[in-house]
């Protein structure tokens, strides 16, 4: 890679982080239920699209550090309760939610593009991002929080309780905001090449 392309890719990257911070602070204030919605799942996969897999593992892992810090901070009640019962369990899920999020949506719209699909690409890795990290916060509040999870169900049936008070709004907000923003996503990839 030559140093001009390295320099664009580094002020990208930089520019994307700047975005995700911003966004998930701002969005630490939107709560639907117990957590607060994710608005920088775009960015990333924009930033994984432009960079690569990579790049997008390190833009969710910098989303997954802005979470956690909600959750320290107590802007996200929910996450503020798991950080008190497990600091080190929270801050593992936190991080490795956004940075699988990213790093699975770079590699399938890598792969999708390759096939000169932009459009499918860019839904696909729309759809992923919400998917994978929704996904794996579910599976990590199940496996290591199990009891707060009952107890925030209060008696209420378990797997309904988690579709739909903690995904239900918040994935659907998040899975629309992508799909919407498909588009741009195609747009900014092609004006790029």
């Amino acid at each position: 890679m030559r140093a001009n392309e390295k320099t664009r890719r580094l002020t990208g990257l930089a520019l994307m982080t700047a975005i995700i911070v911003v966004l998930q602070v701002v969005a630490s204030f939107v709560k639907f239920g117990p957590f607060t919605i994710t608005l920088a799942l775009a960015p990333i996969i924009i930033g994984a699209a432009l960079y690569g897999a990579g790049a997008g593992a390190w833009l969710g892992a910098v989303f997954g550090v802005v979470v956690l810090i909600a959750c320290i901070a107590g802007w996200d009640q929910g996450g503020n309760v798991l950080f008190t019962a497990n600091p080190l369990l929270t801050a593992a899920l936190c991080i490795v939610k956004g940075a699988a999020a990213g790093l699975v949506s770079g590699a399938v719209f890598r792969a999708i593009m390759a096939r000169h699909y932009p459009m499918g690409a860019a839904i696909t890795a729309g759809i992923l991002c919400p998917v994978v990290n929704t996904g794996i916060f579910i599976v990590g509040l199940t496996l290591c929080f199990y009891d707060t999870l009952v107890a925030w169900a209060g008696g209420s049936d378990l797997v309904f309780y988690i579709i739909t008070v903690l995904t239900g709004v918040n994935f659907v907000l998040e899975l629309a905001i992508n799909l919407v923003l498909s588009t741009v996503i195609v747009r900014v990839v092609k004006a790029r090449s």
